[in-house]
């Protein structure tokens, strides 16, 4: 089993090659924090390429003044900086205000919630790495938790990035309201187009919700998460620009001139 783990880490934490969409249990594996083993209570789990580790023995590594509660169907983490909540089945946690992407979501084993060690090891700002000779995930305290939402983003870009996600995409799933906020900001770091989010979605001709008015429509709670996330990384579209509705434009464009990324929902999405 631990020669099948070492592989299995060593595909996933290097190679970035494909492994199958089952768990794998982290027989053998040791999570490593501060240069001491923590005692896990669930097995490590290799999930479609992801290390999942159960979340409260890092964070009591990491901050052993931290408490948790189990509050509104989730768990609610307090230490000093830090303020957490992890509920399952979502696909992102969230820490200071800030939304961090996970697209297998949270898992359960045991009554245990398993996240991804590197979302966690970013929300608790910590450092991580994997040690092939001595089959360890390691993990280093770094200068605190995660910095928070009201620092990290721009209350401008949030407002306008959600405001077109919920006007393009807003009765579609996360990941195509998360496809939408990338096709802004690929926008924004292509010199092709202008430099900031609110021109990039002004831009003439560009979007249909700022010539019909619907990109001034309140938008709603999934869609400013989808903008939070995009601007944490989030992405499901890789580096595409475009998007249309096949339905309503089966001859566009974009279908015509541009490769062809993915479609997502009602969406595809193109370079």
């Amino acid at each position: 089993m631990k020669k099948l783990l070492t592989l299995a880490l060593t595909l996933c934490l290097v190679t970035g090659l494909a492994l199958p969409a089952t768990a794998i249990e982290g027989d053998g594996l040791d999570i490593i924090v501060n240069d001491t083993v923590v005692a896990m209570d669930t097995p490590v789990q290799i999930w479609n390429q992801v290390t999942y580790v159960s979340y409260w023995p890092v964070v009591q590594a990491l901050y052993p003044d931290a408490t948790a509660v189990w509050e509104n169907d989730r768990a609610m983490i307090a230490a000093p900086g830090l303020r957490m909540e992890i509920r399952p089945g979502l696909k992102y946690l969230v820490a200071n205000g800030r939304y961090l992407y996970m697209p297998d979501g949270v898992r359960t084993d045991n009554g245990n919630l398993m996240v991804p060690v590197r979302v966690l090891a970013a929300a608790l700002g910590a450092d991580v790495a994997w040690d092939p000779i001595g089959n360890h995930v390691v993990l280093t305290a770094a200068t605190g938790p995660i910095t928070s939402g009201d620092i990290a983003y721009q209350e401008d870009v949030v407002y306008w990035l959600s405001h077109i996600i919920n006007a393009e995409s807003g009765n579609q799933p996360l990941e195509g309201k998360i496809a939408v906020g990338n096709v802004v900001l690929n926008r924004v770091a292509n010199p092709r187009f202008p430099g900031t989010v609110y021109e990039v979605i002004f831009q003439r001709g560009q979007f249909t919700p700022v010539s019909n008015g619907s990109i001034n429509l309140t938008p709603n709670a999934e869609s400013v998460i989808a903008a939070k996330l995009c601007l944490d990384g989030a992405n499901t579209a890789g580096n595409a620009l475009y998007f249309i509705n096949p339905r309503y434009s089966p001859n566009s464009w974009a279908s015509r001139n541009r490769p062809y990324v993915a479609t997502i929902g009602a969406h595809a999405f193109y370079a």
